[in-house]
């Protein structure tokens, strides 16, 4: 787009480029027409079955049910942790709603620590100080595909006899010390919303590894029910025995999903190779102290699902933010802390100071990243940030 002098060699692409977008990557349609010709269009069919099994393969664990959203399976894991009024679950002020939903929905308090500096996840050496008699979990929030840092959060969790859940929305396929995201603690959450890396536009899925959560997980998915159990031939009829919801994906999801995650591998390995290319074209920028590029820890592998900056303040971010609108590019900020919200200040606490929650949530842009992007696209962002950043006079 520009010659070595540095003017403009033709003119600028401006066509609109979507910060995300999903792709069909394989046997959708052959999936979902296979689903409109049995008759069997509701939840917990062969194709949500088979999501299940190709979801715990993936991750090395026993039991996982398919939910309509991510969000559904973090509720359901705040009711597996049988949560009372007055119980209190430590999380990040840095994450989605749903997170903190989960824990108000049960009536138990959010506790907000910080996050970390490099990964912005929840820091580790802060949850201990904020554990009280009433603590009953901890949330870990595996940000933009890398992980927390498990093994100190479980130490933690043993210590004080505390649940952990992993809120790994962003994270299939992630990896901590060689095992999978959403393998580590008591209970997980995914999310196959549309911006994720799989999708079917919108949908989850709830994971755990201990047997006696998963026997009642079965029940509170199938709203109260032990239908599943008649289903199986292990009851004549089916009644209700416990608290819960309609958390099944319909058939057609499923469907959708299924032909997703066979092609997962491929997908994250082109994400991947998008968010590489990222962070090589912008090492000027963190080389002039322009912006920040993603920290990624020896032991945690990324799934690529999201790449952002962090910009110096507030002020060049959003500027950045406008100057890449300008140009036809999709490059937004992400979370406002929780804890600065009018629901975050009236349903929950804070543990401490959070200065790194308010500072780089305020400086953080995220750039384009999904399967549908050109060679030349990424060539377009990376060229159009650096540009940017270059031209602001401080």
């Amino acid at each position: 787009m520009f010659s070595p002098e540095g003017k403009s060699s033709a003119l600028p692409d401006l066509s609109p480029l979507a910060f995300s977008s999903p792709v069909r990557a394989g046997r959708e349609l052959e999936y979902v027409n296979e689903v409109l010709a049995s008759g069997k269009w509701g939840g917990n069919g062969r194709f949500s079955d088979r999501c299940a099994k190709t979801l715990c393969k993936a991750l090395g664990v026993q039991f996982g049910l398919m939910t309509h959203s991510c969000t559904a399976a973090l509720e359901m894991a705040t009711i597996l942790a049988r949560l009372q009024p007055g119980d209190e679950v430590i999380l990040p002020s840095f994450t989605f709603v749903s997170t903190a939903n989960a824990v108000v929905l049960r009536g138990a308090v959010p506790v907000f620590v910080d996050i970390r500096p490099d990964t912005l996840n929840l820091d580790e050496n802060l949850i201990e100080s904020a554990v009280t008699p009433r603590t009953r979990a901890i949330i870990a929030v595996h940000y933009a595909g890398v992980c927390c840092a498990m093994d100190e959060i479980l130490a933690v969790a043993r210590r004080h006899g505390l649940l952990v859940i992993e809120d790994a929305a962003q994270a299939y396929l992630s990896t901590y010390r060689g095992r999978p995201a959403g393998s580590l603690g008591d209970m997980a959450a995914f999310s196959f919303h549309e911006t994720k890396n799989v999708t079917s536009g919108e949908g989850g899925a709830f994971v755990t590894r201990n047997q006696e959560i998963a026997e009642r997980a079965e029940i509170v998915w199938e709203k109260g029910t032990n239908r599943s159990r008649m289903l199986r031939g292990e009851v004549s009829k089916y009644s209700w025995v416990d608290i819960g919801s309609s958390f099944l994906p319909s058939e057609l999801v499923a469907a959708v999903l299924l032909a997703q995650l066979e092609e997962a591998p491929r997908i994250n390995a082109r994400r991947q190779a998008i968010w590489q290319r990222y962070y090589d074209g912008f090492a000027s920028l963190e080389r002039d102290n322009r912006a920040r590029r993603p920290i990624v820890p020896p032991e945690c592998g990324h799934n690529g699902h999201l790449f952002y900056l962090l910009l110096p303040d507030a002020r060049r971010r959003d500027a950045l933010i406008a100057g890449m609108r300008a140009r036809g590019i999709a490059a937004p900020f992400h979370y406002i802390p929780l804890h600065s919200s009018a629901a975050g200040q009236r349903y929950g606490r804070v543990a401490g100071e959070l200065p790194f929650t308010t500072d780089l949530s305020a400086r953080l842009i995220r750039m384009p990243l999904h399967i549908g992007l050109r060679d030349e696209d990424v060539e377009r962002v990376i060229a159009a940030a650096v540009d940017l950043t270059a031209a602001d006079p401080r």
